[in-house]
């Protein structure tokens, strides 16, 4: 891509994404002030490094894009990244760091269920905002506990509804399911068994696996043999990945069905094959090349999937959480105002956020502290070595 088309579509991001701010002063009235500091807990080596680094760059991304704009007249924000190893103890040494530190104004954790929930008693000792983009729905969950965590990621009632209304429209009667042993995987199966009572979906099968495993072929292989016309994967990329292999060489002729936590990479590379004609769960971001941008929010949507490719030579789904966890951060930072970090304002303020953010529909409430709306789940399929809109 050449520098001037890149320039032209980072410049286009950052005017319409700086529209994002709601309830914000204008650059011109709001006074130059200390950084905004966002401090960032992510997987960036381990077994979760692929979709950390897909964090990493998009928050850097997003900040630059902000700052450019002057959404946020002359203050500027400021990222800190710190890698957690994939690991729950390395992450809480990382909160610990980052609470103690005054002009941390809020925190981001990425997809690590555990490191999250492992830190909400610290996050709430020392009272900082933080936007998980964990799945599980222990992160948020009970909100009495965790007044201070938020979490922008699909949840698992959501997803579940609309996997099996695909189904049910494919006419899918037996169904195997693959899920991780984990807090989000077992919510995950549980969300299933109930969709599929009530819409006659008999459970063949399920089988587990743990997010660090590099061999599932002979969990598939048991899921298969019940003669099911369909195999859902309820994982994270990595072992979704492994899955969909597993599945075509175990000669699987039913139908591939990935949950929105299988969500990766656009271009499926070396799983073309594997995954072709799957259907996945996941927001409309992924595949906005695809659709008319006939507002707003899908013009910032289609420009930042622009901006993301243009810099990085590809696109990964989830970048557009981490983006909104920032958005939301600093559209808070600015309805709260001051110059001075107060970060019960910002948690107030993050209570009520209300966001037509990347990943979709986001709508913060006291009662609700994840986010996302289950209006921002779409279906894709897979076709010809990327995911595509279905229909």
């Amino acid at each position: 891509m050449s520098p001037i088309r890149y320039a032209t579509i980072v410049a286009l991001a950052s005017a319409v994404l700086a529209t994002t701010l709601t309830g914000c002063t204008s650059g011109a009235d709001q006074e130059a002030g200390a950084p905004i500091v966002v401090a960032a807990d992510l997987e960036l080596s381990g077994a979760s490094a692929q979709t950390g680094k897909a964090y990493q760059r998009a928050l850097e991304l997003k900040v630059e894009q902000l700052n450019s704009s002057g959404a946020m007249g002359g203050r500027r924000i400021e990222l800190r990244v710190r890698d957690n190893r994939s690991d729950a103890s390395e992450s809480l040494r990382n909160i610990g760091d980052f609470t103690n530190d005054s002009t941390v104004s809020a925190i981001v954790m990425g997809s690590c269920n555990e490191c999250a929930v492992g830190a909400v008693r610290t996050i709430n000792e020392k009272k900082i905002p933080t936007i998980a983009l964990a799945a599980a729905g222990a992160v948020a969950n009970p909100v009495a506990d965790r007044r201070y965590v938020f979490k922008l990621a699909p949840n698992a009632a959501d997803n579940a509804a609309l996997l099996t209304t695909e189904l049910r429209r494919k006419g899918v009667r037996r169904v195997a399911v693959l899920h991780s042993d984990d807090d989000y995987g077992r919510e995950g199966l549980s969300a299933l068994r109930g969709e599929f009572t009530k819409a006659g979906i008999r459970l063949t099968r399920n089988e587990s696996v743990r997010t660090t495993d590099t061999e599932v072929s002979q969990q598939v292989r048991r899921l298969t043999t019940d003669d099911p016309q369909a195999v859902v994967v309820w994982t994270p990329p990595e072992q979704a990945a492994l899955a969909a292999t597993s599945v075509r060489e175990a000669r699987f002729t039913g139908a591939l069905f990935l949950d929105a936590a299988a969500a990766g990479d656009l271009f499926l590379g070396g799983t073309a094959r594997a995954t072709e004609r799957a259907t996945l769960i996941f927001t409309q971001t992924m595949v906005i090349d695809d659709v008319i941008a006939t507002n707003p929010a899908k013009a910032a949507r289609r420009q930042w999937f622009q901006a993301y490719t243009a810099r990085y030579g590809g696109y990964n789904g989830y970048s557009s959480f981490a983006a909104d966890a920032v958005q939301l951060i600093v559209d808070a930072v600015a309805r709260a105002g001051g110059d001075a970090v107060d970060r019960d304002a910002l948690r107030d303020v993050l209570e009520t956020s209300q966001l037509d953010g990347l990943s979709g529909p986001i709508r913060m409430t006291p009662d609700n502290h994840s986010g996302l709306m289950p209006q921002a789940l779409t279906t894709l399929v897979a076709r010809g070595g990327r995911w595509r809109l279905a229909g």
